[in-house]
């Protein structure tokens, strides 16, 4: 998603539970009188009212740029119904139809610099470290949020902060998420098995000094995911994208294939005032990641897989080493250093900021494939040192709504990244240039089915992947009625992608991305009509695919019933024209080209019915409503079925007290 696209104003659906990032502002048409009121604690002068404005929030990155301001907790209705990740992410990542299987991003997204390991599939089914939220509370905060998804699709989120003292806060996160086989396996009611179960934990704490000029915030955040690698399913129309049964009992391409990914990651920020002007801080990550691969019986996936569509290429290309199985363990750790100098000035209305810094980052990454069976050691190890240094500058104009921005950031020798932005209240527009190394993935991976070596072997090196992004959007009212049109254009060079077989290849010449994109947001009284869509070209789709055609849209509306009983009822909707969707590899947790199956063309209608009464919120929705209403069958990814038609249930309760 493009920072253009990310101005839309569609109201993006909100994490349950999740935060107002409008500095306490929240909508009255869908929370009504008493949204944010909390419990009362009384004592014997007073009466005080524990609540959303006493328990405040803010991000590190506020605390980075020297925003001072605190949100208050989310307490309307909107977006609460949004208990599945894809729903969550406004639809710009797709999955393999199911709540915890892979993700993958719909539109193509700017690398970032440095060495990355390239395995992010199942990275935002956890906390994000630039998510994790600090607070400021006068009362112990509790949010407990339970979505029982239908179909085996559950999650629970429990989180709890309060103050130790007027300076030192103390939390932590807690979630669980599951979601059960819909097609192959034993999916009877009495003999469910499990595809996919994640757990992950955050504890955060955030302090100040006396005179406020020292600051420490630290998190430590775990992702435990594991999950059952079907593969695809087997079926008798694949080729055609439709089916004419969607309760057919399907087969899987892989049987006996399971994965793990374990994350680990200490961050602390702290920062130090001499003066408003000058600012010393410094930044510290310590990272981790282990993603193991294991499929008992590969056998029968070294031909194809169905003899009624031939042209179909087996599973696993070829066997290196051993015939019988495959068992693939990928490790990362990362240790990232930051130090910089920050501040900012005040004249005449307007601001200036500045930010410098010096990067260190160390990292080890290794692969084994294989052992203990035939092999005593299969270890491939790569290690390095990177130095970065980069600059931010900031100019925020006196009419306070109107900001420009610039970035640089230079890796030593090799990776860059520049980006510049303009913000005012009608228009959004930006420029960013970036170069930035391939993947560890993408350059070196030795399995028993896969190998290839872009790091000794000089000839294949690859080279520096470019990236040259241009993009801007109005922002228009009239009347009740807020329209943006908005432009993105890509040039890319030294693409890489991952081929047909499942091995990355990359581009030599230039290519280009243009897309289009249209928000609306229609409020009057009680009824709201929202929506936003994109039309994408490509000047060489047979490496890179994309819809054309994108949309999202919800029409709702809001009233009160029995005087305590508020009540956001609707329909969303989402659509995406035909394209061969690329298909997913789980030994390499890549997705890569596919030429046999196109997805797409199939609107997806969900109706919803949020409720408030004092402090608990609820929501009914309807998942895959029209399913079979046209006769087709709605494909997530290649050869994975979205599941069928599903009844959620959620419940989000606050705490104050």
């Amino acid at each position: 998603m493009s920072p253009a696209s990310a101005q839309l104003p569609t109201r993006m659906p909100q994490f349950p539970g999740g935060a107002s990032r409008t500095g306490g502002q929240t909508a009255p048409a869908t929370g009504g009188k008493g949204a944010g009121a909390g419990g009362a604690i009384l004592d014997d002068s007073t009466k005080m009212i524990y609540g959303p404005k006493s328990t405040r929030y803010f991000l590190e990155s506020d605390v980075l740029n020297n925003r001072k301001a605190l949100f208050t907790i989310d307490t309307t209705l909107e977006g609460i119904h949004q208990a599945h990740y894809v729903n969550r992410l406004a639809n710009m990542y797709t999955d393999l139809g199911n709540l915890g299987t892979a993700l993958r991003p719909v539109f193509y997204q700017t690398p970032t610099i440095g060495s990355q390991l390239g395995l992010n599939v199942y990275g935002l089914y956890g906390y994000q470290t630039q998510e994790v939220r600090y607070f400021d509370t006068r009362s112990p905060y509790t949010n407990m949020d339970l979505v029982l998804g239908g179909r085996g699709q559950n999650r629970i989120n429990f989180d709890f902060t309060q103050n130790v003292n007027q300076r030192w806060n103390f939390g932590f996160n807690l979630q669980r998420m599951t979601s059960d086989l819909q097609f192959g396996g034993k999916t009877g009611s009495t003999s469910t098995q499990r595809l996919a179960e994640n757990w992950n934990f955050v504890i955060h704490s955030n302090y100040r000094s006396v005179n406020q000029k020292y600051t420490l915030l630290a998190h430590y955040n775990n992702i435990n995911h594991r999950m059952v690698d079907q593969g695809g399913m087997i079926e008798p129309d694949t080729a055609s994208g439709n089916a004419f049964n969607s309760n057919i009992e399907l087969g899987t391409v892989l049987p006996n294939a399971n994965s793990h990914e374990k994350r680990n990651d200490l961050h602390v920020y702290q920062q130090y005032v001499l003066d408003t002007a000058f600012q010393v801080y410094n930044i510290i990550d310590f990272r981790s990641q282990r993603y193991s691969f294991t499929d008992t019986d590969i056998t029968s996936n070294l031909y194809p897989l169905d003899s009624a569509h031939p042209e179909r290429k087996p599973f696993y290309p070829r066997v290196y080493f051993d015939s019988l199985e495959t068992n693939q363990t990928t490790r990362f750790r990362l240790l990232d250093n930051q130090i910089g100098i920050k501040g900012q000035f005040s004249t005449r209305g307007s601001a200036f900021n500045y930010r410098a810094w010096l990067r260190n980052r160390v990292y080890g990454q290794s692969y084994t494939f294989n052992v203990g069976r035939l092999l005593p050691d299969s270890t491939v190890k790569t290690n390095r040192f990177e130095t970065f240094v980069g600059g931010w500058l900031g100019y925020y104009f006196p009419d306070s709504l109107t900001r420009a921005t610039a970035e640089v950031e230079y890796l030593l020798g090799r990776d860059f990244r520049f980006q510049g932005r303009l913000e005012s209240r009608f228009l959004t527009a930006g420029y960013e240039s970036v170069f930035a190394s391939p993947t560890l993935v993408q350059t070196r991976f030795i399995s028993n089915n896969f190998q290839w070596d872009h790091v000794t072997r000089q000839s294949a090196q690859f080279e520096l992947r470019g990236t040259q992004h241009a993009y801007g959007q109005l922002n228009l009212k009239v009347g009740k009625l807020v329209l943006s049109p908005g432009l993105d254009y890509y040039l890319l060079s030294n693409y890489i992608y991952f081929d047909t077989v499942g091995v990355p290849r990359q581009l030599s010449s230039a290519f280009s991305i243009l897309r289009s994109g249209f928000g609306f947001q229609f409020r009057a009284g009680k009824f709201a009509a929202v929506g936003q869509g994109y039309y994408t070209l490509l000047s060489r789709d047979d490496v890179l695919r994309i819809p054309r055609l994108f949309a999202n849209a919800r029409v709702e509306y809001n009233f009160l019933l029995f005087k305590k009983l508020y009540v956001l009822a609707g329909v969303q909707f989402h659509y995406k024209s035909a394209y061969y969707a690329d298909q997913y590899m789980p030994l390499t947790q890549q997705y890569h080209l596919q030429n046999e199956t196109k997805l797409g063309d199939y609107i997806m209608a969900e109706p919803f019915a949020n409720f408030r009464i004092n402090r608990v919120r609820l929501f009914l929705k309807m998942a895959h409503a029209n399913q079979d209403l046209l006769g087709k069958i709605y494909y997530s990814a290649p050869y994975f079925r979205t599941i069928n038609r599903s009844f959620a249930f959620g419940v989000h309760w606050l705490l104050f007290d």
